[in-house]
């Protein structure tokens, strides 16, 4: 984590105490005025002093500032992985994250959650995927896959005024698939309150089990992610989407089979023009 210190109007112990604070930042966030003193070996009295000359009322002024930095910094959730990792092989410490999200997912999946996001995606007009950010990759494997049973689909990741453009279209037929992680984002509140209004159904996909959003949309299906601190893994949200492809997928088994059977056929009467 950067702190851009004013090296200039410090005194030597005041720098020492920025050095070390730089060094160990983590372990400044749970350790006492004396505690840092004893180990720059200043006195408490400079510790103290040292907040407010680089812009703090004190001690527990700065640990809030700074918490709240590292929860929301990538690099600083990318960070605490880093720190677990190290001294063990990366493939198996993040193969054990995965294999932790994928139980925790099945814990709290309902099956009735499950079965009516199936039916609702299956007896739909039209799908929507309000995928922005870091969800923009799970809308596209639905689309992608899904697009394969004939099913009418379009992806929503643009924000702001610009989702009004889209959402003018839905009808109360349709259904909208959104991502909440960890908060949900304000197109995604105008979403789910027009559809009280049409009518269309909303399927959420979310991090979080206890929120303010839990019970607005149709369906709710949890996805374990990690911890707020923690590099989110996408690893249990791809898990519920694929399954649901799967799901819908044999739900008209047959047709299914057969547009596969023509997506083969075309690949292999054009796969001189269009190599794969």
């Amino acid at each position: 984590m950067e702190f851009h210190w004013n090296i200039k109007t410090m005194s030597p112990s005041q720098y020492k105490i920025a050095d070390y604070i730089q060094k160990n930042t983590h372990k400044v966030l749970l350790s006492t005025e004396q505690e840092i003193a004893e180990a720059v070996k200043v006195s408490i009295a400079s510790v103290s002093r040292f907040w407010r000359i680089v812009g703090f009322k004190n001690l527990k002024d700065f640990k809030l500032n700074i918490s709240s930095q590292l929860e929301v910094s990538p690099a600083g959730k990318f960070k605490n992985v880093m720190r677990r990792v190290e001294g063990q092989d990366v493939q198996n410490h993040t193969l054990s994250l995965s294999i932790n999200h994928l139980y925790k997912t099945i814990e709290e999946l309902s099956e009735d959650s499950f079965q009516h996001a199936v039916e609702y995606l299956s007896a739909a007009k039209k799908i929507y995927i309000h995928c922005p950010g870091p969800s923009v990759g799970l809308g596209e494997l639905m689309h992608y896959r899904m697009a394969r049973f004939g099913m009418e689909i379009e992806t929503i990741n643009k924000g702001g005024s610009e989702l009004f453009e889209r959402l003018m279209h839905l009808k109360k037929e349709d259904v909208i698939v959104l991502f909440g992680f960890i908060r949900l984002l304000p197109e995604a509140k105008v979403i789910l309150d027009y559809a009280k209004e049409v009518g269309f159904k909303t399927i959420l996909i979310t991090d979080q089990l206890v929120s303010d959003f839990s019970k607005e949309a149709d369906v709710v299906m949890f996805a374990s992610r990690g911890e707020m601190r923690d590099f989110h893994s996408m690893i249990a949200p791809t898990f519920i989407i694929e399954n649901l492809i799967i799901a819908i997928g044999m739900k008209d088994k047959e047709e299914n089979v057969k547009r596969l059977d023509k997506l083969s056929l075309l690949r292999k009467q054009y796969s001189t023009e269009l190599p794969r």
